[in-house]
């Protein structure tokens, strides 16, 4: 169990490791960072349906909700949490305490609500949460991190961390701009050089091209970054309707144009590469969270 003194979270980061090595020993685990540069893109929305997609397709997935002063992710599912990462920090449980998992065999580390302190964590309380996964255990094959909105020390250390980086936008300045600003950020300070776009909220299929492409033609500009378009989800009220029952929208309206979308989205991630060097395991991930 952690304790909240700075000397015990930044015990031996070595020591850290190597607990984590065990965890993810058998196989590598695919860690994609779900973001977005302005809040309200729908990020969360595709964050969840992604991953409850992937988990009823048999594979072995964890949502991890990184938004952790403002976390949604038990909201929006219906989902009643008793404690969450705050308490694991706390010392009052260990991770494991704090995982749910919903029928489909998705596992869902819950972050708190309302709470600053927990979107301004240190180094040590990084690290804290760095030797709570240890004791996991778990094969998984997905690791999908919902991240907060912006460019704040917690968005981008989550960014950095991740394997793919899949950056949602939408057709208004702000979210093109903000977008931008992120990947100028995670390009310039921490060396990313390749982003997944995908469009929310588009009318047509072209306008999500469009968008996709104001991206580009900045980015080409003023950024050596590579872009790909990963595809768009359309406008849909459903989604609305999907999240004032806190349910998923892919369970509750399966054939909507959000959630066929969506689920062609799941199929495109599971044929992304998985890395089978050390980057390829979710230590790595983990233990760059306090670099």
């Amino acid at each position: 169990m952690l304790t909240n003194q700075p000397t015990s979270a930044l015990h031996s980061l070595s020591d850290q490791a190597a607990g984590l090595r065990y965890m993810g020993s058998t196989k590598p685990v695919k860690v994609i960072a779900i973001t977005g540069g302005k809040g309200g893109v729908g990020k969360t929305n595709i964050s969840v349906n992604l991953a409850l997609y992937l988990s009823q397709q048999g594979r072995h997935v964890m949502l991890l909700d990184a938004d952790l002063g403002l976390a949604n992710v038990d909201v929006m599912l219906g989902l009643k949490v008793r404690r969450n990462l705050q308490h694991v920090l706390a010392g009052e449980c260990e991770l494991n305490d704090i995982v749910i998992t919903d029928s489909s065999g998705l596992q869902i580390i819950p972050a708190s609500s309302g709470m600053q302190k927990m979107a301004e964590l240190s180094s040590a309380e990084h690290a804290g949460i760095i030797r709570a996964f240890s004791d996991i255990g778990q094969n998984l094959d997905y690791l999908l991190v919902d991240t907060s909105a912006g460019i704040t020390d917690n968005v981008l250390s989550f960014t950095r961390a991740a394997q793919d980086v899949l950056l949602v936008v939408c057709d208004e300045p702000t979210s093109i701009t903000d977008a931008y600003a992120l990947m100028k950020v995670l390009h310039r300070d921490h060396n990313i050089e390749r982003f997944k776009i995908v469009a929310n909220m588009v009318r047509t299929p072209q306008e999500g091209r469009e968008i996709f492409a104001k991206l580009s033609k900045v980015t080409d500009k003023f950024l050596n970054v590579m872009l790909e378009y990963v595809g768009s989800v359309p406008f849909d009220e459903n989604v609305r309707r999907a999240i004032k029952k806190q349910k998923p929208i892919i369970d509750l309206f399966p054939r909507s144009p959000a959630s066929v979308a969506i689920k062609a989205l799941g199929k495109k991630v599971e044929n992304w590469p998985i890395p089978m060097n050390a980057s390829g395991h979710i230590e790595f991930f983990m233990e760059r969270l306090v670099q």
